[in-house]
């Protein structure tokens, strides 16, 4: 079963296509055929604005992690032969400084339907029940629901579309290396990061699935190349986003102290 074709889902990506096609019919006199791209990239933008106070609680997220890092790792020297001990004052710990080891993910995952719906409305043929003329859109020639690597297993990429594949990957691999260098956290276990952390019943192990989510960019612009030009132009809008939004909040939103009750206090 096409999971598009089930009735919420329909409704979603039926709201979502009136919404393309209005923008894209407003912006027709003034960009002319690109005008369903423009209405996408606006989408993208519209979408990352109201995912702000989102990426406002992933900063602060992360400048809680770092405040108890040192405390978490006197824990771990002081109970590291006894793990439910350890377990017992990490969790105790986490509710006290109110933070949450898990936190820091909602923004990626609330996206995830985002790219599904803008994924849909450029493969599907129909949108609930009636004809999907989104699949007429195209920019510089290349059809919105066709991706780079189809054009190039069918021999139909040319300069303009070859140069605008390229254009897409090298933008977010250099904001990916910019954001690792510049605003990525230090991962625990490496210079100038916390302490590795021992395994802990209870609580989650994230050293794993950070160091992934690491790379997650640079896997960005490989997934860009296979999917509709639509999603792919939403991938690098909201990669650049992403980035000029966490360079602001970091400054806005400075890095707590350490500890409220002290960096090298650790509780009994």
């Amino acid at each position: 079963m096409n999971p598009y074709e089930f009735g919420p889902i329909a409704a979603v990506l039926d709201a979502a296509y009136g919404v393309v096609m209005s923008l894209s019919s407003l912006l027709t006199p003034f960009a002319g055929t690109a005008s369903a791209a423009l209405a996408v990239v606006l989408v993208t933008l519209a979408v990352r604005a109201l995912l702000i106070p989102v990426g406002v609680s992933q900063v602060k997220a992360a400048n809680a992690r770092k405040r108890i890092a040192p405390q978490l790792a006197a824990l771990q020297k002081k109970h590291g032969k006894d793990r439910e001990a350890l377990q017992k004052k990490t969790l105790e710990l986490y509710q006290r400084e109110k933070v949450s080891p898990t936190a820091g993910c909602l923004p990626m995952l609330l996206q995830i339907p985002v790219v599904s719906t803008i994924y849909g409305l450029f493969i599907i043929a129909t949108v609930n029940g009636h004809p999907n003329e989104l699949l007429t859109e195209s920019l510089l020639g290349m059809p919105l629901g066709k991706s780079f690597a189809s054009l190039v297993t069918t021999g139909t990429l040319d300069l303009a579309t070859g140069a605008m594949a390229a254009g897409i990957v090298v933008v977010i691999a250099v904001v990916a290396q910019l954001s690792r260098m510049l605003l990525a956290e230090p991962l625990p276990g490496t210079p100038g990061g916390p302490p590795a952390a021992t395994p802990t019943p209870g609580v989650p192990d994230l050293s794993g699935m950070m160091k992934t989510l690491s790379f997650l960019p640079f896997m960005t612009a490989i997934i860009a190349l296979f999917v509709p030009l639509a999603a792919a132009l939403y991938l690098v809008v909201t990669t650049v986003w992403t980035f000029c939004e966490r360079s602001i909040l970091k400054r806005m939103l400075p890095p707590a102290e350490a500890g409220r009750t002290g960096t090298a206090a650790v509780p009994a």
